[in-house]
């Protein structure tokens, strides 16, 4: 599966649009690790638990998008983007959405 930003791809002519696809992902962040993060934002410097479950996060959201796309027929993704939002106080959804195309 291709994924891209653009919406085409140099040298590659998109024969068929199937239309949007997304995936989601809804996280939650724990007391330890907040407390954690608290002592790391009064000495400075990366929260890399905080990190790490973003890039999870991220990665579950691309696979469920692509899962969606590859039940299309889909051999590409064109124009993907992210979006973060905030649920409630202790958690975020991870956004990712793109246009399902059939490549030549």
């Amino acid at each position: 599966m291709i994924i891209v930003t653009t919406p085409e791809l140099e040298g590659r002519k998109i024969k068929k649009v199937l239309g949007l696809v997304k995936g989601n992902t809804i996280r939650a962040r724990n007391i330890g690790r907040d407390i954690l993060a608290l002592f790391r934002n009064i000495t400075g410097g990366e929260i890399k638990d905080y990190t790490k479950l973003l890039a999870q996060a991220r990665e579950q959201a691309l696979d469920r998008m692509i899962e969606e796309a590859e039940s299309l027929g889909a051999n590409a993704i064109v124009n993907v983007r992210f979006s973060t939002s905030y649920i409630m106080q202790n958690a975020a959804e991870i956004l990712v959405y793109g246009t399902a195309v059939i490549l030549e």
